[in-house]
């Protein structure tokens, strides 16, 4: 087989699909936007595909560029465990976890604060579902993690809050009340789609689960599609081809957390929690 996938070209990629374009993606990767591209066509070359159309500053992903992210994020996760398990990354690095959600609304600045407090280290970072990062975090494979949870542990410190809100195609209407509100939810377990069902729950109002999916860009996708409404964090920038919809409840903002590993100093969480919190008073 002679086809090979650079593992760097591939995290690119990701960037792209995660900070929503190439410019953002640039800056979270502290590379030029042409570095970015030319990781891309590499890819495309490789392929034989065509991966992303660039619409202005934003990205759109291919039906093939959806299949390519979904390996590469497989991929990239052996990659890494297989570089801490061996303790090759050096005792500088920091291995920093996201959800999804917040990493697709500020990473670039997250990226940018994180190594401003952390000059001596190297950051990288694990994007992945709310538990799974809690079980990374505890098992020493992710040294810190920033999760939606308003639970308080001994090693978790308190980082902020954000706002949630609903989001639909722009002419998506809802169902008459007496009606299941159509929803689209991550997969459980899941922060926001507990959020979410318990909105429904408080207005006597049952939701209808149309779509369920695994990752961020499924639940965008779904959505776009005109198949329900979305729960999402708010941010300044807002997702693509989505428009709040003010017609359904206002939630209370969302608990973050700074979550560290065991033997990680507290400082270290300290300084992380603050930078959290200077970039929600920026992006929020």
């Amino acid at each position: 087989m002679s086809a090979v996938l650079d593992v760097v070209a591939l995290r690119s990629l990701v960037a792209v699909a995660d900070c929503g374009g190439f410019h953002r993606a640039a800056a979270a990767l502290y590379l030029t936007q042409s570095a970015i591209s030319q990781h891309l066509r590499k890819l495309e070359r490789v392929t034989d595909r065509k991966l992303v159309v660039r619409e202005g500053r934003q990205a759109r992903f291919t039906a093939e560029g959806e299949l390519l992210l979904a390996e590469a994020r497989r991929i990239l996760d052996v990659h890494d465990d297989a570089i801490r398990r061996l303790g090759a990354e050096g005792r500088g690095t920091l291995v920093f976890g996201s959800t999804e959600h917040a990493a697709d609304r500020f990473l670039p600045e997250l990226a940018s604060g994180l190594r401003a407090a952390f000059p001596a280290r190297e950051i990288r970072f694990r994007l992945d579902r709310t538990a799974r990062l809690v079980d990374s975090v505890d098992g020493g494979s992710v040294d810190i993690a920033l999760l939606i949870d308003d639970t308080v542990g001994a090693r978790s410190i308190d980082a902020g809050r954000f706002r949630l809100e609903w989001f639909s195609a722009p002419d998506w209407q809802p169902p008459h009340e007496d009606r299941p509100l159509p929803l689209v939810v991550f997969d459980q377990p899941c922060v926001l789609r507990r959020h979410a069902i318990d909105a429904m729950d408080a207005l006597g109002r049952a939701p209808d689960l149309v779509c369920e999916a695994a990752d961020l860009s499924g639940v965008l996708a779904a959505t776009r599609a005109g198949l329900g409404v979305t729960l999402l964090p708010s941010t300044r920038s807002r997702p693509v081809g989505l428009v709040e919809r003010r017609d359904l409840p206002c939630l209370e903002p969302a608990q973050l957390r700074v979550r560290v590993r065991p033997g990680l100093p507290m400082e270290i969480a300290e300084h992380a929690a603050c930078v959290v919190r200077d970039v929600l008073a920026e992006v929020a």
